[in-house]
């Protein structure tokens, strides 16, 4: 055998050890996750998902978004799919009911381990693209991903982010360099394929178009490698791609969602409406235009960062080695500059919504980190080995604490429930969740749809002017504003709970609705359930840590179980 060919079949060997090691590592990463995140991971994918494939009589809870018609159906028909796929081999095999539930919770984060195994595996690809085959820098690349804390504490949720991501990695990996035919993605095939997963992730989040307009006019741009002809067949053929990719991509799309809203819709764009026309963002908070800067960045990145902003000083001002190093770099550095750039314009922000940029900027990172710690990780300093011991032990303590430490009690409790509710044997529990909305997964978690539970809500003021949304108040705001006003308009009087013994068929759902079985709430609450209930027989049954600290103060200290004595 040719020593190239033999070059060649070990590389390929060592990819697919290396994509076996990531499949393995963030499928345990994705079941070892014990907290929360954001209500999105279960509200936008897993709720809708669970709908789509036990039903509306199941208990999944949509929201306002999916009632507007503003989600892709995509994205949880994934998910969906693996719903239907567990629950027939839990039937199959005869398991018990609580095997099948245990079954159900894990199944997603199992598929979305994948997807984040992908991610890391192309972000190591493009490192390679970027610095060549087995150097050092794709080495870093790797090292950086798997080490990140947002990477452990995010990419294995079931985030839209998450999955825009794993599809952006990929498709930066096939996009063509400049005027390079040897590298993957310089033929019409694969850009074709990448600009294929570019319009799905732009399906699903609408601001990644903004990543593949910078790649394609960066690469169809006139330069001292590329005349003005080329550059304009260059374009020429990107957007005959685009185009072709483009269709397809949203013809499935319309299928997909006609066959979810029953009837034709686009969603994308009822999204740009609602959130940027109307401004309905801001009623889920507005930030300051330097936050990406500030606070995004470093949480995304965090001992990462001064590397990242090193690689991009480098790709900007031509000082990266290799000459295929600067034609990927530089536009990965542009594409985080403008991303963030316009990102910062929309007054709602959030860290997860610069999460595709993740991959090129670990990219980036990686041939500093490489040249700082050369060799790689066996600095010759003993100043340099100080520092990879802290670089390495600054993440991992992170991300143990944000993975298993802070906001767990939101999960846990749900736990609790669906475990008393199984031991109980009983036909149905009711349990009112008295915190701010969506503080807690919900069907997801609670598996059952005996498990009879209300929440309160927030929907935002969509039919309200935008001059009188300033005092617009939601379900939860008027309850935090007085709960003992609100409980005496809402709930049936504590004296008939005080003379009325539990029964298990409590109808929560009425204007004046009976008392549940089980009610929780955050610890700050606690002293005025403490008050208004007294002459009532619920008493504490469980109590969980929930964090440390929160920046909501509704959400401060632990969470609470109360029961009515007879279910305690």
């Amino acid at each position: 055998m040719p020593s190239t060919q033999k070059q060649r079949n070990e590389s390929a060997l060592s990819a697919v050890n290396v994509l076996y090691f990531l499949i393995a590592f963030r499928i345990c990463n994705a079941l070892l996750i014990r907290t929360f995140f954001q209500p999105d991971e279960y509200f936008q994918s897993l709720e809708p998902a669970w709908d789509i494939a036990f039903k509306p009589s199941s208990g999944a809870w949509i929201t306002w978004e999916w009632r507007e018609r503003l989600r892709s159906s995509l994205h949880p028909f994934l998910f969906a799919g693996v719903y239907q796929a567990t629950s027939f081999l839990a039937e199959s095999l005869h398991l018990e009911t609580t095997t099948r539930a245990e079954l159900l919770l894990a199944a997603p984060k199992v598929l979305q381990g994948c997807f984040a195994a992908l991610t890391d595996f192309f972000i190591w690809k493009l490192a390679e693209k970027a610095y060549g085959r087995n150097s050092q820098a794709s080495h870093a690349a790797l090292f950086l991903t798997v080490f990140s804390p947002w990477q452990w504490f995010c990419s294995t949720r079931t985030l839209s982010n998450s999955v825009e991501t794993t599809l952006t990695t990929i498709a930066l990996w096939l996009w063509p360099l400049r005027n390079d035919p040897k590298q993957p993605g310089s033929n019409a095939r694969s850009l074709r394929a990448a600009l294929a997963l570019a319009a799905i992730a732009t399906i699903l989040r609408p601001t990644n178009a903004i990543i593949w307009i910078v790649m394609a006019l960066y690469t169809a741009a006139p330069g001292a490698d590329i005349n003005t002809t080329r550059a304009f067949w260059t374009l020429a053929v990107e957007c005959r791609e685009a185009l072709i990719s483009g269709l397809m991509v949203v013809g499935v799309s319309l299928v997909s969602d006609r066959s979810y809203y029953g009837e034709w819709t686009f969603p994308p764009l009822r999204f740009i409406h609602f959130n940027v026309v109307q401004s309905l963002a801001v009623f889920y908070g507005r930030n300051r235009p330097d936050y990406y800067l500030t606070e995004g960045l470093p949480l995304l990145l965090t001992t990462s960062l001064p590397f990242a902003a090193w690689g991009c000083w480098q790709a900007l001002s031509s000082r990266i080695p290799s000459a295929d190093g600067q034609k990927l770099t530089r536009p990965l550095a542009i594409s985080v500059i403008v991303f963030i750039a316009i990102m910062s314009l929309i007054a709602h922000k959030e860290v997860r919504f610069i999460f595709p940029l993740l991959p090129g900027l670990l990219v980036l990172a990686a041939g500093p980190f490489s040249q700082f710690f050369s060799p790689l990780l066996r600095p010759r300093t003993m100043v340099k080995k100080g520092l990879l011991i802290l670089f390495v032990t600054v993440n991992v303590v992170f991300a143990f604490y944000i993975s298993q430490v802070h906001q767990r009690g939101v999960v846990d409790v749900l736990h609790h429930l669906r475990h008393e509710h199984e031991n109980r044997g009983t036909s149905t529990t009711t349990v009112m969740f008295m915190m701010p909305c969506h503080s807690t997964p919900w069907r997801s978690h609670l598996i059952h749809p005996a498990i009879d539970a209300r929440a309160l809500t927030c929907e935002p003021p969509l039919d309200i002017p935008i001059e009188a949304r300033a005092s617009y108040m939601d379900e939860a705001d008027q309850f935090y504003a007085d709960p003992v006003v609100w409980m005496r308009k809402h709930m049936e009087d504590v004296t008939a709970l005080a003379e009325r013994r539990s029964s298990g068929n409590i109808n929560i759902h009425q204007d004046k609705a009976q008392w549940p079985e089980y009610l929780v709430f955050f610890e700050q609450l606690e002293p005025t359930m403490t008050d208004f209930l007294a002459k009532t027989s619920y008493k504490e049954c469980w109590r969980g840590f929930n964090t440390h600290w929160h920046d909501d103060s509704r959400r401060h200290g632990d969470v609470i179980i109360w029961c009515l004595s007879e279910s305690a």
